[in-house]
């Protein structure tokens, strides 16, 4: 199994994933289907299948062209809201691409139609996941149409996967949200390390676990008490309520 990361927009990441036994490939969030194709024609891929995180024209506007210019692959994605959708997947569905497993994790907030996708061949150890933006390395997505509850039990879902899964997120926040980490809980040793991973690499996508994330993500560790006073939540606060108060001190963030 083989990932590769193809930059598009300003700070969006399409992806293939690819089947290196039989070179087939999905594209993850194709918005720009003449770079992608161009990669899977470099690597001599075959692109069997789309998988669309959320329907936010960002990651699903080149669903229209992808469906023309491969008229029979499948378009998986978790509503009738993804453009030329196919295959309507939901939470703990499963598919293959190849010798791939895909399974999907529903994780409603960022979007109501918000699909993780977690992947593992049985010929590796390690499994990843495409997260488009429900969990960002040290950052999470914007409440646009769900609750900090909702939130709060999506990354929950995504924590419960092995740690060693590594995460292939929409964007490239992670230098922005190293700063509001930092701003947060400037004691956690384990920044020191995401902040060589930022200094050394201008594409971090990859370069995190859920096992990091569990360490050195503000949104994966409101049960703490350095988030909690970081939020003036108050010792004893739910979980879900530092979520809420922590996602306003990010919206307000100006790092």
């Amino acid at each position: 199994m083989k990932v590769v990361p193809v930059p598009v927009r300003e700070d969006n990441y399409a992806y293939l994933l690819i089947d290196e036994y039989s070179n087939k490939a999905a594209a993850i969030d194709p918005y720009s289907v003449p770079k992608v194709k161009a990669v899977a024609d470099q690597l001599g891929v075959d692109i069997v299948a789309a998988l669309t995180t959320h329907h936010h024209f960002d990651h699903s506007g080149g669903n229209e062209q992808f469906a023309s210019t491969y008229p029979d692959v499948p378009i998986y994605g978790g509503s009738k809201q993804v453009p030329a959708l196919s295959h309507l997947v939901k939470d703990q569905d499963v598919f293959s691409v190849g010798s791939i497993n895909v399974k999907c994790l529903a994780t409603p907030c960022h979007t109501q139609d918000s699909i993780c996708y977690y992947v593992t061949d049985g010929y590796h150890h390690l499994g990843g996941v495409f997260t488009g933006d429900t969990l960002f390395i040290a950052g999470c997505g914007r409440f646009f149409e769900g609750t900090a509850e909702e939130m709060h039990e999506a990354l929950s879902h995504l924590g419960s996967l092995p740690d060693q899964t590594v995460i292939y997120n929409g964007h490239e926040y992670t230098a922005s949200n190293l700063k509001f980490a930092l701003s947060v809980d400037p004691d956690i040793v384990p920044l020191a390390r995401l902040g060589k991973i930022v200094s050394e690499n201008q594409i971090t996508t990859g370069l995190s676990t859920i096992g990091d994330e569990k360490q050195w993500n503000p949104f994966m560790r409101v049960d703490t008490d350095a988030i909690r006073a970081a939020t003036g939540s108050g010792p004893h606060a739910p979980p879900t309520l530092v979520m809420q108060h922590l996602r306003t001190l990010k919206n307000n963030f100006r790092g």
